[in-house]
């Protein structure tokens, strides 16, 4: 695991020869060692054809490629910053989320009206996220960003999860999500405009969610 938490705003991470890692451009703070920093031009791992995909989604978020020997400290606008080890699942996350991540990660792009159809486009609009989100799949370390802590809650068959879509982050594994509605929910226990939706995320995996509704 490359990052290391020094508190809840601020990750360590350990720069190896030969490895790469790919951050947020400005969120580096401070670094020990012979480490460079340089912009990533193609899109990260995804290579050419990635980047021109989240370039299309409005996920352009720029990253720089982090190489070298040594420690990184990483921060940005002084968001709490979530941890995301994967074992060989995908994470899909906005991509003005991502802080830092392994560059082992394989990276791409998702249509969300692929996950619940007209419903998932929807959800774009109502959450004020993309209709895509970047996805980040394999064995490796994710840093994520959020307003006011992040919670991780875990999703299995029979046991759905309901979430403000403004307090969404991210989720990991074979989880469908689909955007209902439930009049007055908004307004009786939820928190923001009075629109009446509900994220509904099913299958088997984890959401993270955020103690907030404003975005980054």
């Amino acid at each position: 695991m490359p990052f290391r938490e020094i508190n809840s705003k601020m990750v360590e991470a350990t720069v190896i020869p030969g490895q790469k890692m790919f951050s947020q451009r400005g969120a580096m703070l401070a670094y020990r060692g012979e480490v460079s920093f340089t912009p990533n031009i193609q899109g990260g791992q995804g290579g050419v054809m990635s980047m021109i995909g989240r370039r299309m989604a409005n996920e352009a978020t720029p990253l720089m490629t982090v190489e070298g020997s040594g420690t990184v400290m990483f921060g940005h606008g002084g968001h709490h910053i979530q941890v995301i080890n994967l074992a060989g699942d995908t994470l899909y996350v906005e991509a003005d989320r991502l802080l830092a991540f392994d560059g082992t990660l394989q990276q791409g792009t998702m249509f969300m009206g692929s996950q619940g159809g007209v419903m998932g486009m929807v959800r774009g609009q109502v959450s004020g996220q993309g209709l895509f989100t970047t996805t980040l799949k394999g064995h490796g370390a994710v840093a994520v960003m959020a307003h006011g802590g992040v919670i991780e809650l875990p999703i299995a068959p029979g046991r759905d999860v309901h979430v403000d879509p403004q307090a969404y982050v991210a989720h990991h594994g074979e989880v469908r999500n689909k955007l209902s509605t439930a009049l007055g929910w908004r307004d009786m226990v939820g928190r923001g405009s009075g629109e009446a939706f509900q994220l509904e995320l099913s299958g088997s995996g984890a959401v993270y969610v955020q103690a907030s509704e404003e975005k980054l």
